[in-house]
């Protein structure tokens, strides 16, 4: 009982410090996810989900100071990528760093600059792809993020985009406490390539929710790295129609504690969903990657590939479910989490499930660890290749699988391009 009022008073506090925007189209979800949040409490380390990574920094009231970090030289990812920027500095708009957002086959409005208006398509998707992500599992950090949000981008796909919209996150504060949400709307035929990066804050609490209708196509690559001492807990809501398209990955590099939650519905006949991640960790390091995929329409296909590099005491986390309802038949559901782990004092922490009340379907679950493969590293110094130079191409090697969820090649060559800068600066 004591830990179950300490939740709730922990969610009072949180709300105390913020404000809680009030009327216009959103409010009715924003007055959900604050009578979601007041029931639930923020997350407690004993709650199941929380087993592995502790939430206490992210419920404080005020985030802990995390120090800037100074890249030097080294540019940006997706420098070289043509694409329309939106820059948002420690979880604020920056309208002086951005484009206009006017991109051929796409509209996108600010979250902030609409937040007033009585009527606003994003209406039916703001909360409620979140809201239904609630349940089995209870996220009170997602439903803090609905209530509280009050900058964002509201996007729209109505065609092919002519090219990627590129989310930076530029983090200027030691205290910094940012919210920001997200809503992309996908209609029937359209394609989307979203691309995120950037420290955010100290503290960052996201949310994405991604509606794809049928025969949409949505693609989302992040990376997040450069302040070490930054704490983030992002959530991705996605909605899946018939012979829709959705995939995402993520890289993470550095970070004292990043939490990424991914909920999936597929939901019309013939959908597919890739979700992937590739996480690389050098001592006071914590990542834990959270997957729910539910199948409830027939023949889709979902991908779960995570990899995660750990070394001087890091510790990865993965906990991933495949739920397929009944009459989901043909379901093809595949979910593989693996570490490589460089030393003996860090851990990879796995929790993988299957839940099944379909009899035609095929699902597999997998999750390893291990260190770096000897003879292969011999055969490699063998031929004249130095040892950190052949560390780091089994490193690479090893998150091969997971980059390869990368369909455009330009971006998947940045992503290898900044894995080999990180190795080469960690001694690998």
């Amino acid at each position: 009982m004591a830990l179950a009022q300490a939740k709730l008073d922990a969610a009072e506090a949180r709300l105390a410090a913020l404000a809680v925007p009030q009327g216009a189209w959103a409010a009715a979800a924003r007055g959900d996810a604050l009578a979601r949040l007041r029931a639930t409490g923020l997350p407690g380390k004993r709650d199941e989900y929380w087993r592995y990574t502790d939430p206490t920094t992210l419920n404080r009231v005020a985030p802990a100071p995390a120090a800037l970090f100074d890249p030097g030289d080294e540019p940006m990812v997706f420098t070289g990528i043509d694409r329309l920027k939106l820059v948002f500095v420690d979880g604020v708009f920056d309208p002086a760093q951005s484009d206009d957002p006017v991109l051929a086959g796409v509209t996108i409005d600010r979250l902030a600059d609409v937040a007033h208006a009585d009527i606003h398509w994003a209406q039916g998707l703001y909360g409620v792809l979140e809201a239904r992500g609630q349940m089995p599992v209870a996220r009170p950090l997602a439903a803090l993020n609905t209530a509280c949000a009050t900058d964002g981008v509201l996007i729209r796909a109505t065609g092919k985009a002519a090219k990627p919209v590129s989310l930076i996150y530029l983090h200027r504060d030691e205290s910094s406490d940012a919210i920001l949400h997200h809503v992309v709307k996908v209609e029937a035929g359209a394609e989307l390539t979203l691309l995120e990066n950037g420290p955010a804050a100290a503290r960052f609490n996201k949310v994405l929710e991604v509606d794809v209708a049928d025969g949409g196509r949505f693609h989302h690559i992040r990376t997040q790295g450069r302040d070490h001492e930054r704490r983030a807990v992002t959530h991705i809501f996605a909605r899946l129609g018939a012979e829709s398209l959705f995939k995402s990955f993520t890289l993470t590099a550095n970070g004292v504690l990043t939490r990424n939650e991914v909920v999936i519905e597929l939901t019309g006949d013939d959908a597919m969903a890739h979700v992937a991640g590739a996480a690389v960790g050098d001592g006071d390091f914590h990542h834990d990657d959270t997957v729910f995929v539910t199948h409830a329409a027939e023949r889709c296909e979902s991908r779960q590939v995570f990899k995660k590099v750990l070394k001087n005491g890091a510790v990865g986390v993965f906990q991933g479910k495949i739920l397929v309802k009944p009459g989901a038949q043909k379901t093809d559901g595949y979910q593989i989490s693996q570490s490589l782990l460089l030393d003996e004092d860090s851990q990879f922490l796995a929790k993988p499930e299957l839940e099944i009340y379909a009899d035609d379907v095929k699902c597999s679950h997998g999750s390893t660890s291990g260190a770096i493969d000897e003879t292969a590293l011999y055969y490699l110094r063998s031929r004249g290749v130095p040892l950190r130079a052949a560390q780091s191409l089994l490193v690479l090697a090893f998150l091969a699988e997971a980059i390869q969820e990368i369909e455009d090649e330009a971006l998947a060559e940045d992503i290898r391009l900044r894995l080999e800068g990180w190795l080469s600066r960690h001694g690998q």
